[in-house]
């Protein structure tokens, strides 16, 4: 019956391989399971929740993309799109959670309808290729940037905005072991390397003390679960519409490019390049996001873990069913997951004599965030440095969403940068006419929002 439905010999594999390749793709993209209730946690949201939203939505998404599209590709909520719920969206914007989760939801929306008339090419083609390769680069040193202070490696200074903290405290060593053991088993190829870091690291931290030997206060929760809010971006439309767009953007970049280099990988690119049932893959990457916001999460997308499980030997939708059953199973380890959350920042801060205001620390999940955005970096090399209308752009994206705090700030440098040099160096004909549009909409928001 699986073979059948599946086309599981037909793919030149057997059921063997691709229940191998599911779990392997699990392994390799389960650190999410830990990583996520505690960004999200930061914005009020309630941790138990999160954590079985991460779960459910994750499982959901996974196998509508096996049954629907019949792809070994695994979705989850996205590293850097988390970062811009908590910290942009929920931290900068200053929206509630609630108003983020609609936020999400309304940028599923959008991909869906998209998706189903097939306008996914022309959106693509407004981005020039130099914003494509910056923006993802740019949120992993974002993201690694707030894994250095999770782990106590870079502090507050008055004088220099961040500084090296005491590498002498348990805290950050920690956190350092941990990412150097994370780098030691990618380099022997190690499947779920990350998630092995992150045990480590959380293990080590409690024979240390870095984290309490007692067990966190947790408890199952369910609400982030259809609990969304509208009032907000009703009043500030405007800030709610570009939240929405920068969603969509990064969805769209991230299943692009995960669809691509997974299915050329597995050889399911026919031979003039294009992908069979690509629009069933949007479709379900799109549904995916909507589940998670109805459950209480960021936006789900496409994996580019699931690379392993393709390595494993997977080829079809089934290995993707596979790793959505584990990330069921996942909801039974929470408790686990509560202690690798648990905050140690006010500890630190007090040892090193820091009074006021605090970073929160997150040892045990911080090598993960340093790892996941050094892994995020492999685009740059793809930028035409030695062409200043190219490069430019792409600088000003990482330097401004790193240094300006902001992933926000960063698209808007990208694209204010690119049409403003291109006009200026007389080649205004590279510049699609909606990216003017959209460079002179983030000038205003700056003149009149801010």
């Amino acid at each position: 019956m699986l073979d059948k439905y599946f086309g599981i010999r037909a793919a030149g594999s057997t059921l063997r391989r691709e229940v191998t390749g599911g779990l392997t793709t699990f392994a390799t993209m389960s650190y999410i399971v830990f990583v996520q209730p505690t960004i999200l946690a930061m914005t009020g949201m309630d941790f138990g929740s999160v954590v079985l939203a991460t779960c459910i939505s994750s499982a959901g998404a996974c196998l509508l993309m096996g049954f629907l599209a019949n792809y070994p590709i695994a979705l989850a909520p996205g590293m850097g799109e988390n970062i811009l719920f908590a910290y942009t969206v929920c931290g900068t914007m200053g929206f509630s959670w609630q108003s983020g989760l609609t936020i999400v939801l309304f940028s599923g929306l959008v991909f869906t309808l998209l998706s189903l008339f097939q306008f996914r090419e022309k959106i693509m083609d407004v981005f020039p290729l130099c914003l494509k390769n910056a923006i993802g680069p740019a949120i992993g040193l974002f993201i690694a940037f707030i894994g250095l202070q999770w782990s106590g490696i870079v502090v507050l200074n008055n004088a220099t905005m961040v500084s090296l903290g005491d590498l002498k405290h348990a805290a950050p060593l920690t956190a350092i072991a941990g990412f150097f053991l994370i780098a030691t088993l990618m380099a022997y190829k190690v499947n779920g390397g990350i998630l092995i870091g992150i045990l480590f690291t959380a293990g080590l931290g409690l024979l240390l003390g870095v984290i309490p030997l007692k067990m966190p206060e947790f408890s199952w929760s369910t609400e982030s679960f259809f609990n969304l809010g509208i009032h907000e971006l009703l009043e500030r439309w405007q800030d709610a519409l570009l939240a929405i767009a920068i969603f969509f953007f990064l969805d769209l970049f991230d299943t692009v490019g995960t669809l691509v280099g997974v299915s050329s990988q597995a050889g399911l690119m026919t031979e003039d390049g294009k992908l069979p049932r690509a629009g069933r893959a949007f479709l379900s990457d799109a549904l995916g996001t909507c589940i998670g916001a109805l459950c209480g999460t960021s936006t789900v997308t496409s994996y580019i873990e699931s690379a392993a499980g393709v390595a494993a030997g997977a080829r079809t939708g089934l290995a993707a069913v596979v790793t959505g059953l584990c990330f069921l199973g996942a909801i039974l380890f929470a408790p686990v997951v509560a202690v690798v959350g648990t905050n140690v920042g006010p500890a630190y801060y007090q040892a090193l004599g820091i009074q006021g205001a605090f970073v929160p620390m997150y040892p045990a999940v911080a090598p993960a965030l340093i790892a996941v955005g050094f892994l995020m970096l492999a685009p740059l090399g793809r930028i035409k440095w030695d062409d200043i209308t190219e490069s430019l752009p792409a600088f000003l994206t990482i330097a401004m969403m790193v240094l300006g705090y902001g992933i926000t700030e960063g698209i808007a440098a990208g694209c204010i940068s690119f049409a403003l040099i291109k006009t200026l160096a007389g080649r205004r004909q590279e510049v699609h006419p909606i990216m003017y549009v959209t460079a002179l909409a983030f000038l205003l928001r700056y003149a009149f929002l801010k």
